[in-house]
């Protein structure tokens, strides 16, 4: 074949001609490079390589991660972890073998990825996200992704969503909104968890989370740094009341000092924030995780506190009078998942009351028909979207849409069983939710969450807009 042949096969007459005219309107003093640089851009991207492997979550527990490789790079995604699997939510895969990793393992999601979902997607343009995801649902064949894995699909689904946002040269949150058409951008009020009780620290109290919200700052900055002092005087707080051992932390990074009472909890954290000088600025939040100390009808606050279990059961009415006088007597703003998970009934009741945000976590599953189920009977007022419940970006950027389609409140969440990937940062900037729950202002696993969020705002300069009062945006 000779040179003319080659470049007619190619079109390279037409298109150097183009880079060249490009370099001279550019007026360059590096012609070469400009000319390289804008013959490498007019290159679609496609998807060339997809390889998964198996790694470990803030917890110790394996977990998927996924290398994503496109002509442009290689894009890299893990996936978080719940303690357990509901009902609703999407199914993680694990290998079950108890001789290894105590039955967690997730070579079988691995395995899927490298040798089904691989095959499927090479040659697609990153760019297209839905169909990216739309054909692993197609391979998957289940209504809850239990064939390949919601970890493995889903692994996938956000290196995928980095790749489609390197090929377009935006950043990451911009490409999430274009995908979900979203026009401007928000930097969400962190929910820093300070106090952990419930399933995620070793003491008595019954509640899971205790979390503050810097709703006065008036940018994201600012707003890490009064959660970062404020937890920091929590733990002088609690040093000076129950000595260095109070100040022991959960899976999330909340201090779990051995107390047993809501309201001890709150009024350790109402002089922490005494001490800050911000008590202007900061709202409290709690997560009740009421399922967990959910016996038949009945709660048992005491349920952790040996000799006591058992003999002071509530009602679901006696738990609405006490979430009604602890908005009272505190800045309670949101609480999340006030009753059990089926408890549709006391819910509704209390999200009618219109005294907080009713956030549904164990509730909603972040599953549509539930979601749906919830938004035509006013159960609750806000979701908790966990993306891995759901298993793709696609399906995540929908459930939000439904969301705020019905003037909820919307925080992305982090899940106990954390990687370094910090996804859902950008997730929240990108739909605009206005809330983000990652954890505690430390712990490496949680903080680079924020961090990036850090590094959002900055990028974003005139132009950032943090949510502040408007926190509950729809």
């Amino acid at each position: 074949m000779s040179v003319q042949e080659y470049l007619d096969k190619h079109m390279l007459a037409r298109k150097i001609e183009d880079a060249v005219n490009a370099a001279v309107r550019a007026k360059t003093n590096d012609p070469v490079l400009f000319i390289a640089n804008h013959m490498w851009k007019s290159v679609q991207s496609v998807i060339t390589k997809v390889k998964a492997r198996q790694i470990l979550d803030s917890r110790g527990i394996p977990t998927v991660e996924v290398e994503l490789s496109t002509n442009k790079g290689s894009f890299r995604a893990s996936v978080p972890s719940g303690p357990s699997s509901g009902l609703y939510e999407a199914i993680e895969l694990r290998d079950g073998d108890k001789g290894t990793y105590l039955g967690n393992s997730v070579t079988r999601a691995v395995k899927h990825v490298n040798d089904k979902i691989s095959e499927a997607l090479i040659g697609m343009d990153p760019t297209l996200q839905s169909q990216i995801d739309q054909a692993m649902i197609d391979l998957d064949k289940t209504e809850k992704k239990g064939e390949l894995g919601a970890n493995a699909i889903l692994a996938v689904s956000i290196a995928a969503c980095k790749a489609g946002a390197a090929a377009k040269e935006v950043p990451l949150y911009k490409h999430i909104a274009d995908l979900s058409g979203v026009t401007s951008t928000i930097l969400p009020v962190p929910a820093f968890t300070v106090l952990s009780g419930g399933n995620h620290a070793g003491n008595n109290l019954a509640i899971q989370d205790i979390m503050i919200l810097p709703i006065g700052a008036k940018t994201f900055e600012e707003a890490v740094q009064v959660g970062s002092e404020t937890y920091h005087h929590l733990k002088a707080v609690i040093t000076e009341k129950y000595g260095v051992h109070g100040c022991n932390v959960g899976e999330d990074g909340g201090l779990a000092p051995n107390i047993s009472s809501v309201r001890e909890a709150l009024d350790l954290v109402m002089e922490a924030i005494g001490r800050t000088g911000y008590s202007d600025k900061i709202k409290i939040a709690i997560d009740v995780a009421a399922t967990s100390f959910c016996i038949g009808t009945k709660y048992d606050l005491d349920f952790k506190t040996p000799n006591k279990s058992g003999q002071n059961f509530k009602s679901g009415e006696d738990m609405i009078e006490m979430y009604k006088q602890l908005c009272s007597d505190y800045p309670l703003v949101s609480i999340e998942d006030p009753f059990d998970k089926e408890d549709w009934e006391h819910t509704k009741y209390l999200s009618g009351l219109q005294i907080c945000q009713v956030v549904g976590d164990g509730l909603l599953m972040s599953n549509p028909k539930r979601i749906e189920k919830a938004i035509q009977e006013s159960t609750c007022n806000a979701l908790m979207l966990k993306v891995n419940q759901i298993g793709t970006v696609t399906e995540a950027i929908e459930a939000v849409k439904l969301a705020k389609d019905a003037h909820w409140g919307v925080v992305i969440s982090h899940r106990t069983g954390e990687t370094e990937d910090t996804f859902i940062a950008d997730l929240s900037v990108g739909l605009a939710t206005g809330q983000i729950r990652a954890g505690a202002p430390c712990r490496g696993e949680r903080v680079c969450k924020y961090n990036q969020l850090l590094r959002i705002e900055e990028e974003l300069g005139d132009q950032a807009n943090y949510a502040g009062e408007g926190w509950r945006v729809s």
